[in-house]
């Protein structure tokens, strides 16, 4: 993840329909841009690079793609950004057809103006919350997709309504039979929201990987965790190839692993589910 900022001058901004600003800012630290929303980074595109995946858990997202069968994917993405993982899938697996839902069309607008998509790309954007648009999805898409990507952030939080088992119910439904489920699960000291999270996804998907930097997967400090599920089980070659695609120091709890992660928490449904823990702002110093 990135940093609060202040930035002086123009850049390409757009405001959402909650009153936030949405920024493409040039990134401080290496090549490419951020998607910035009220100082909390978003996403960062790197246009002469698209395999270049700056934050962390996009890194690790990535990695786990990498792992799929060869060749084009037919992949959604609930939440945007700046198209990151598309471009991604694009670049890696060219013929790959993609589907995103974002709830904020300025957000849409901004980044294809300022970050345009490669020509030819066939990456769809579909406008509306993340979980009334998985319902909208073309007849065609259900029990097809290779991949299913989660990563929505209201602000800096996972809105409490993307986090159920009877959400998980509906994303799977969209999966092949060894299709894969990628949530980017955010959480501090503790990982209550995470260990629920892992419960939860595990009742719907009952093989899943954990993949996070080693302290923050032993919950000693704020960070990105990603969950891969699936409903048959994980390769097991893909665990060593996992750890040593990093970023470094890398962890991947699997099986037992997990058991031991999720220990009594209790699965979220509709009703009892809440948002993401909102990180303390001293996270994006850096």
């Amino acid at each position: 993840m990135g940093r609060k900022r202040q930035t002086e001058g123009e850049t390409p901004s757009a405001r959402l329909s909650d009153g936030r600003i949405a920024r493409i800012l040039p990134s401080d630290y290496v090549s490419g841009f951020e998607v910035d929303v009220d100082g909390t980074p978003q996403s960062h595109v790197d246009p002469d690079d698209p395999t270049h995946l700056h934050f962390e858990y996009v890194a690790r997202m990535g990695a786990v793609i990498d792992q799929l069968p060869a060749g084009p994917l037919t992949a959604v993405h609930l939440g945007a950004g700046g198209l990151t993982i598309p471009r991604y899938i694009e670049a890696t697996r060219p013929g790959s057809r993609q589907q995103v839902i974002e709830l904020e069309q300025p957000l849409v607008d901004l980044v294809r103006e300022a970050l345009p998509l490669p020509r030819g790309a066939a990456i769809r954007v579909r406008i509306g919350d993340a979980r009334e648009g998985l319902a909208r999805l073309p007849q065609a898409m259900w029990g097809a997709a290779d991949l299913l990507v989660s990563d929505v952030y209201s602000g800096a939080q996972t809105p409490a309504h993307l986090t159920t088992i009877e959400f998980y119910r509906e994303a799977a439904a969209l999966l092949r039979p060894e299709g894969v489920l990628l949530v980017n699960v955010a959480d501090g000291a503790g990982l209550a929201f995470a260990r629920r999270q892992a419960a939860t996804i595990r009742e719907v998907l009952p093989e899943i990987a954990v993949l996070a930097e080693v302290q923050v997967l032993k919950g000693r400090r704020f960070g990105n965790l990603v969950m891969a599920a699936s409903a048959r089980p994980l390769p097991v070659e893909w665990l060593p190839r996992l750890m040593a695609a990093g970023p470094h120091p890398a962890k991947v709890a699997h099986g037992d692993e997990i058991n031991r992660f999720v220990a009594d928490a209790r699965p979220a449904i509709d009703g009892d589910a809440t948002d993401s823990p909102r990180p303390s702002w001293s996270l994006f110093d850096r």
